[in-house]
């Protein structure tokens, strides 16, 4: 497969109303060291984020409690002297946490403009290009993330806001004003519940898509068997040990197994699933996580494919049909 030059990979506009341009592959950097995807060296992380900004990718993800904030640090180191290369997205909202009271610790506009200038001064940063309410259902402190992030991007602290959901209702409350920039969803070939309104619903509103998981944890990349097994820092390990999670497991496996099957010879399955993901008008960028170098650059590499045939689309959804869900874990 021919490589093009960084300024060639495709971008699009994040959204109708923020003027941020994405590469249509980003980079999600929840898996670094202190997260819940098992053991990774710091210099992994930067080689990722080197090798993705290297093959165009101007798209990085994060969130305050990505390794309880290491992930921002890192992300802030590999910007140095080069800040202008990157579009930046975190998210606040799961840091203080109350599961008893089923609310997070910002219930007013002060503390959460105090929590996301926390995360600009890990990053090294003055402003966000992005920033997003990570609860992903309707909570009592909704309206302060709204209030808050408008707040903020009044004073020009951020340029474009939002929420990682896949709740519609939720969704809609942070744009009854019409003024959301931004929706984080999960996306894959295993998981189309978005296809059902959700994605509708942002072509509609002018609302940008950032897709997460897109490769489903990595199932995607059909690295796994039902042999397999998790170190104990890896949240996966409930795939093998919880039964629920391990039916499910053993479900996607199975598919995975068929989808071996409309692969194009000359690509692996991980980029077959991201190209499924930007084959959808709804999404601006796909963000899969990577733990190396060449993760990142395969990845990014799936930027220069064409989106799915007419004819591909149709395999898949004899496979998998529009619309189907499956439950992720985690939530």
């Amino acid at each position: 497969m021919g490589m093009s030059t960084p300024s060639q990979l495709p971008r699009r506009p994040l959204d109708d109303r923020s003027g941020l341009e994405v590469s249509e592959i980003g980079l999600g950097l929840w898996a670094v060291a202190g997260s819940e995807w098992g053991a990774i060296e710091d210099e992994a992380s930067l080689d990722a984020i080197d090798a993705a900004l290297a093959t165009g990718v101007n798209f990085f993800d994060t969130a305050d409690v990505y390794g309880a904030g290491h992930s921002e640090e890192l992300l802030g180191r590999a910007m140095i002297a080069r800040r202008d290369r990157f579009v930046v997205a975190t998210k606040i909202g799961w840091v203080g946490y109350d599961p008893q009271a089923g609310r997070s610790q910002y219930d007013t506009v002060k503390k959460l403009v105090t929590g996301v200038e926390e995360s600009l001064r890990r990053l090294n940063m003055d402003h966000l290009d992005v920033i997003q309410c990570h609860i992903d259902y309707p909570e009592p402190n909704t309206p302060v993330f709204v209030e808050g992030f408008r707040k903020l991007k009044e004073e020009g602290k951020i340029a474009a806001w939002g929420v990682s959901t896949s709740n519609l209702d939720l969704l809609q409350r942070f744009n009854a004003e019409g003024d959301c920039n931004v929706l984080q969803t999960d996306y894959s070939i295993l998981n189309r519940t978005a296809e059902r309104d959700i994605l509708p619903y942002c072509q509609e509103s002018g609302i940008g898509v950032i897709v997460r998981g897109p490769l489903a944890m990595g199932l995607l990349t059909d690295k796994y068997s039902a042999s397999d097994t998790f170190p104990e820092s890896d949240f996966r390990r409930a795939w093998i040990q919880d039964p629920e999670q391990n039916e499910q497991f053993r479900r996607d496996l199975r598919m995975v197994e068929r989808l071996r099957g409309i692969i194009p010879e000359a690509e692996t399955m991980a980029q077959f699933a991201l190209r499924f993901v930007r084959s959808h008008p709804a999404v601006s960028t796909v963000i899969p996580g990577a733990r190396n170098r060449q993760q990142a650059h395969s990845n990014a590499a799936a930027g220069f494919l064409p989106p799915l045939s007419e004819e591909e689309l149709a395999a898949v959804d004899r496979l998998v049909p529009h619309g189907k869900g499956r439950k992720i874990w985690p939530a």
